[in-house]
């Protein structure tokens, strides 16, 4: 007889899981619900052994996470729910059987048993950071002191929704360059390993004095063929020692630094940080969040130490009866224009609207800054790539050149 393993929640709104002997699904669900259990989750398990049932069940970690669009959609189905007076634990039920997503049907059933338990939503999402972060867990916690939990979802899932462009935006431009990159090094390395060593026998039979460029990439041959351990080794504890120093305090502050500061990365990556901290903010503010708690959440989603910083102290600065252009404005890591349009939008009530146009425009400056980097990237590694296989070309052309002009 199958064997089904099931999550559920018992007549006293308590969580239970267990394995359950039934001919089918349709049969074990019958079973449970006569033996007061509403199951949740329900799937076909291994047959029971002497052994499998003396084992404590082993649960493996679950490494992928929830794609943005899986939860922008989850956030938009409850929303409409909701509006349509679906009660709220019937609404996360229903979206339980039509969610694609294992992880996210997963955490939404388990929401569900939470929340019928008595919890609030906010306080069940709570125990699923991974997947819920504070910005969202403080929305619906808004949301729900408000009555307002519909159009608070629906914000959110405007939210996320735009959160996932500017990620594949981003991905989208660092592709090309890094494929470019790849590339290049398979081809080179395969010049230097493989077909310089081959060539550098033969002009070494001619026991004639080799032009300089020759004896560079013959040289940077044999280098990279006795040395490639040693090489790959450094390359692997830089990159190892440069997250640790990254993801100290001060190490991050630095490389914020450094990065806002180059001639062309440096401008993109303060639009992006704007740009999260604009959304961020005119999100929270929105959804009924305290301007002080809005900031402390901005804060840790604008991507930059350095940023993060001017926020906080414009955190501080609120709470001593300053404006937040003011302090932002001073810091001279926010462009004039924002400070500009946030200051009107405190002084018309209207912030959080300022800022969804602030977030707007800088959206358009990030695209138009990732295209422009992009064009600009491609012709270069082009020609870097074409100018090393030139110099590989010309190192082992220039001999047999200058041996054929002595006959």
């Amino acid at each position: 007889m199958p064997v089904y393993a099931y999550k559920g929640v018992t007549a006293g709104n308590r969580s239970t899981r267990g394995m359950i002997d039934a001919d089918s699904a349709r049969s074990a669900r019958t079973k449970l619900k006569a033996e007061g259990i509403f199951p949740t989750q329900l799937h076909e398990g291994a047959a029971r052994t002497p052994l499998s049932e003396a084992l404590p069940e082993i649960q493996l970690p679950t490494l992928r996470g929830v794609p943005d669009l899986d939860l922008a959609l989850f956030t938009s189905q409850l929303a409409t729910l909701l509006a349509a007076g679906v009660p709220l634990v019937e609404s996360l039920g229903a979206l339980t059987e039509q969610i694609e997503n294992p992880k996210l049907r997963q955490i939404v059933a388990e929401l569900r048993a939470t929340v019928n338990e008595g919890s609030s939503l906010a306080d069940a999402l709570a125990e699923h950071e991974e997947t819920f972060d504070n910005l969202y867990q403080s929305m619906v916690r808004a949301g729900e002191s408000a009555g307002a939990l519909e159009l608070v979802l629906r914000r959110l899932a405007d939210y996320v929704d735009s959160r996932r462009e500017l990620r594949n935006k981003i991905s989208g431009a660092l592709t090309y360059p890094i494929v470019m990159l790849i590339a290049s090094a398979i081809v080179l390395g395969i010049l230097l390993v493989k077909v310089i060593p081959t060539i550098s026998q033969l002009l070494s039979s001619m026991q004639r004095e080799l032009p300089p460029l020759t004896k560079l990439v013959i040289a940077a041959s044999d280098f990279l063929r006795d040395w490639w351990m040693v090489l790959l080794v450094g390359i692997i504890a830089t990159v190892i020692g440069f997250n640790w120093a990254v993801n100290t305090a001060a190490g991050r502050l630095i490389w914020d630094r450094i990065r806002l500061s180059m001639p062309i990365v440096g401008r993109t990556a303060r639009y992006i940080s704007v740009s999260r901290f604009a959304r961020t903010l005119a999100t929270l503010l929105s959804g009924g969040v305290s301007i002080v708690q809005a900031l402390d959440i901005a804060s840790t989603v604008s991507g930059n130490r350095v940023i993060s910083n001017s926020i906080e102290e414009a955190k501080v600065a609120i709470t001593r009866g300053a404006s937040i252009a003011a302090p932002l404005r001073s810091s001279g890591h926010f462009p004039p224009m924002v400070t500009h349009m946030i200051s009107v939008g405190e002084a018309s009530g209207d912030l959080a609207g300022m800022l969804g146009k602030v977030s707007d425009t800088y959206d358009e400056l990030v695209e138009n800054s990732l295209n422009r980097m992009t064009t600009l990237l491609g012709p270069l590694l082009l020609i870097a790539v074409a100018s090393s296989v030139v110099l590989v070309v010309l190192s082992t052309l220039l001999p047999l050149m200058d041996l054929t002009s002595n006959f």
